[in-house]
């Protein structure tokens, strides 16, 4: 055998074992994986390939990590796997997985905020809501959050989603504020959060809320105190709970909240108020009721007339009465 033919031959025969090679290496990166039910993953931020590829193998994603190391370099991906939390299905590759961690969306968590919150309790609530990192640099004033579910990606910093917050009320009020009702005894939308937040406290039922806002609007057209305990709580507590019934002696106490004492709308607003609410304040209903209590089903019971709202409110004690009766009774 000539030279050359020798070398042709060895030649042949590399490509033959490089192919070979090549075979076996992509059934090993395209064959099913190892992992038998769908799992997340976490992929921090400044995390090296390699440490990525011993959390993959930790986790059972891999049979090793090797080869996911190699895939990411031939590919020239190992600068594009991203950061964040991902959903891995059963039986990925590792192809798959790293075209996931490249290319796939996220998973998004959220975060309820539930209306009628002070925006302490808000502060708070974030900041004990796993996934979102940083800290809070300041409490925002009262009544510039819209209680709404905030979608995030885990690493996503909580001073981000305290600003969307405050935009969605801003972008809330630009909607609602220019199609107002005609002739509201108020002329700002500091005042028009603050009737909100009032309503927001007074009532969680969506359907009452216009009825509620009409009684508080006709209150302050006639010049009359609004009279509403949540706002006398406010002065006492700042916007936490009062876990008790209302003192005389707070509903007597003269603080710039207590609607019992002063007329008209407190300074700011007492809490943070859902769209319905900032709503029915913009949109009252069409009403002459000027007083309203508890009607023990869960709604209220509306009067025109201070008698009319006196057999009201001594129905609710009635009730109230008869309830104590009955758990005592229980109870023995």
């Amino acid at each position: 055998m000539t030279r050359g033919r020798v070398t042709i031959s060895i030649f042949a025969l590399l490509l033959i074992l490089t192919g070979l090679a090549g075979g076996l290496f992509y059934h090993q990166i395209s064959r099913p994986g190892p992992l038998s039910t769908p799992q997340r993953i976490l992929v921090e931020r400044g995390k090296g390939l390699g440490a990525i590829a011993h959390m993959l193998e930790q986790h059972g994603l891999l049979r090793d990590r090797l080869s996911f190391r190699l895939t990411a370099r031939l590919l020239k991906a190992d600068r594009d796997v991203r950061a964040g939390e991902f959903e891995i299905k059963p039986h990925a590759s590792v192809l798959e997985i790293l075209d996931e961690l490249r290319f796939g969306d996220a998973v998004l968590r959220r975060v309820t905020i539930p209306e009628g919150l002070s925006s302490a309790q808000i502060v708070a609530l974030l900041s004990e809501t796993e996934g979102l990192v940083g800290e809070i640099d300041r409490i925002p004033a009262e009544g510039t959050l819209l209680p709404e579910t905030y979608y995030f990606s885990y690493g996503d910093e909580r001073q981000t989603i305290l600003k969307r917050m405050e935009r969605a009320q801003l972008d809330l009020l630009a909607l609602l504020w220019p199609d107002r009702a005609p002739d509201l005894p108020f002329s700002t939308e500091l005042e028009a959060i603050t009737l909100a937040s009032i309503i927001e406290k007074e009532t969680a039922n969506h359907a009452e809320k216009p009825l509620v806002a009409s009684v508080f609007v006709n209150r302050l057209r006639r010049n009359m105190r609004l009279q509403s305990d949540p706002t006398v709580i406010y002065g006492v507590t700042g916007g936490e709970p009062l876990g008790r019934p209302i003192l005389r002696s707070e509903l007597d106490r003269e603080t710039p909240f207590n609607t019992y004492r002063i007329k008209g709308l407190p300074p700011h607003p007492i809490a943070n108020p859902g769209a319905a609410s900032i709503a029915a304040a913009l949109h009252p209903a069409d009403s002459d009721y000027l007083y309203f209590v508890a009607d023990g089903k869960g709604g209220h019971a509306f009067a025109t007339r201070l008698f009319e709202h006196n057999a009201n409110v001594a129905r609710w004690r009635r009730l109230l009465k008869d309830r104590t009766t009955s758990s005592e009774t229980v109870s023995k």
